[in-house]
């Protein structure tokens, strides 16, 4: 079975930084790309970052330039570096797996999740 764990998150300033990661076990890194996704109060979960099976990563536009995702060498931990942290940065941040090579940032593509951890802007 595939588990993901993430950790990391925080209470941060407007402009501020944070890095999340996620643990993930249970499948093969060959067979599954990672992404990250977050939810706001009232608002519908969004793709955020995703890496597929061959590291090519992608990001959603409105984080494109302060976000970064990586997974370390030996592919077990996903990562998400968040710098220039704005308000609407704020909710709750869910890692998932896929089993697909490229990382699409549609939710419904993934049917692994994280139990998420929470991040908030002021």
């Amino acid at each position: 079975q595939v588990q993901l764990v993430e950790s990391g998150g925080g209470s941060v300033l407007t402009g501020g930084s944070l890095r999340l990661s996620c643990a993930a076990s249970g499948y093969h890194h060959s067979a599954y790309c990672l992404a990250w996704f977050r939810q706001a109060p009232g608002k519908a979960r969004e793709g955020v970052a995703g890496i597929g099976t061959n590291g090519v990563a992608t990001t959603t536009d409105s984080v494109k330039g302060r976000f970064t995702i990586s997974r370390d060498n030996a592919k077990t931990t996903l990562f998400l570096e968040m710098n220039s942290l704005k308000p609407e940065d704020t909710g709750q941040y869910y890692c998932a797996a896929s089993p697909s090579a490229r990382a699409r940032l549609d939710p419904a593509d993934y049917p692994y999740w994280g139990q998420g951890t929470q991040v908030t802007v002021s």
